[in-house]
């Protein structure tokens, strides 16, 4: 009994540990990978309208403020910081550039899909070894923090969120 108990912890452990053991390099190749690929699907559909435009949000994010051009969401104790600029087209780089001023990055890449420039982009934080996430698409960009087990899933759903309103 003890011993197949002991079994079963193991392949527990390793399953649910199976990010946290995986290096921060092939983490962030993972995460440009599923963005890449979530942005080249067919935009997602928004779900959600806000004051000024329409978006996309899972059901397990909230509004917690909003103005003309920003949006403050969350989920559970994450805070996501998007900006979407409805002046730009799905093909600006103004958000990419932008992006590209930040020193250290550990990644910076852009896109071209059926006429829009999408782009992620993450930046190692030095007090909590956490990273800052940016993905953007055009006009908008969604910006948060994230832990090494998160990036991939969290640039997944910010792509979603921003392929929504380009």
């Amino acid at each position: 009994m003890i011993k197949s108990t002991g079994i079963v912890l193991c392949v527990v452990l390793l399953l649910a540990g199976c990010s946290y053991f995986k290096s921060e390099q092939d983490v962030i190749a993972e995460a440009l990978k599923t963005t890449e690929k979530t942005f080249e699907m067919r935009e997602t559909k928004p779900n959600h309208e806000t004051t000024a435009f329409s978006l996309y949000l899972p059901n397990t994010m909230d509004i917690t403020e909003e103005s003309k051009n920003n949006v403050i969401l969350t989920e559970g104790e994450q805070t996501y910081v998007l900006f979407h600029n409805s002046m730009e087209e799905k093909t600006s780089d103004l958000n990419f550039l932008a992006a590209s001023q930040a020193e250290k990055a550990l990644l910076l890449e852009s896109f071209i899909h059926n006429d829009r420039l999408g782009y992620i982009r993450v930046l190692p934080m030095e007090k909590d070894n956490s990273y800052e996430l940016q993905v953007g698409v055009g006009g908008t960009k969604i910006t948060t923090y994230t832990s090494k087990d998160h990036l991939v899933s969290d640039a997944e759903k910010m792509m979603k969120i921003a392929n929504s309103l380009s």
